[in-house]
């Protein structure tokens, strides 16, 4: 019976706090891109964000929030009222309900303000963990790093972490983060994935990370060769070929830390 493949390596604390101070450089006061004005219009607008573009939400929650900025006006404005102002976003249908019945309870069970539990957001209506997450450390400042697919694809990219779930992936960074960058965390991995570390062809040329990061397959500058895992090679099981498995080490050894496995 043959063996299964290693999981991906990944990096050593000391190199991932080598990668968060670049991107801290780069980027010092990282924050969403959702526009917002308070706990409760945050929420609703990481609500109205699944499977949509911030640019998207912020287009919708201007008259939305224009018209009702707390659960109270909400519930006042209606689900026929919410829709109208959302129906440009996807799902919108099921979002304006979710919206409508969030604030309700809100008003029940919270006195109309967001709770800073994250059981207590998880049981809102239309609020999941990624966006309970979002919410607790945009809002409130707590230690949350919310996993979609932009920091789903860095974290394995890069080596920070070489699990195969957003939960997992979030336990994964939750460990291997400094807590003096666990606030920013998300935002600068959402904001390297949207834009460097993009899902086709990464931007690793100009990438801050690059030295440090693990990923074998790297795009080289334009003249370059491609990196031999690039161009192919014998795959193991698990779909990492040896190839990609000796470059990620040589990155690791390249970012100044040993290489470990989980």
């Amino acid at each position: 019976m043959p063996n299964a493949a290693a999981a991906p390596p990944l990096l050593t604390k000391r190199a991932a706090g080598a990668l968060y101070g670049r991107l801290a450089e780069a980027d010092p006061a990282p924050k969403t891109e959702l526009d917002y004005s308070s706990p409760y219009t945050l929420l609703v607008a990481v609500v109205l964000s699944a499977q949509a573009t911030d640019k998207g939400v912020n287009k919708a929650t201007k008259g939305l929030f224009a018209a009702a900025d707390t659960p109270a006006k909400m519930v006042a404005l209606g689900e026929a009222g919410i829709a109208a102002h959302v129906k440009t976003i996807g799902l919108w249908r099921n979002k304006a309900k979710n919206v409508l019945a969030l604030s309700q309870t809100l008003l029940d069970e919270h006195g109309g303000e967001v709770p800073t539990e994250r059981a207590a957001l998880e049981r809102l209506p239309g609020v999941g963990r990624k966006t309970a997450s979002v919410v607790l450390a945009e809002a409130f400042g707590q230690a949350a790093i919310a996993v979609d697919t932009h920091v789903f694809r860095v974290a394995n990219r890069t080596g920070l972490a070489n699990a195969k779930t957003p939960d997992a992936v979030e336990d994964q960074l939750m460990e291997i983060t400094p807590k003096r960058y666990l606030h920013g965390a998300h935002h600068w991995l959402i904001l390297h994935g949207r834009y460097t570390c993009v899902a086709r062809t990464p931007k690793c040329p100009e990438c801050p990370i690059r030295t440090i990061c693990l990923y074998p397959d790297k795009t080289p500058a334009k003249g370059a060769a491609k990196p031999a895992a690039a161009r192919g090679g014998k795959t193991q099981a698990g779909g990492a070929s040896k190839a990609a498995t000796k470059a990620r080490a040589k990155a690791a050894a390249a970012g100044g830390a040993k290489v470990k496995n989980k």
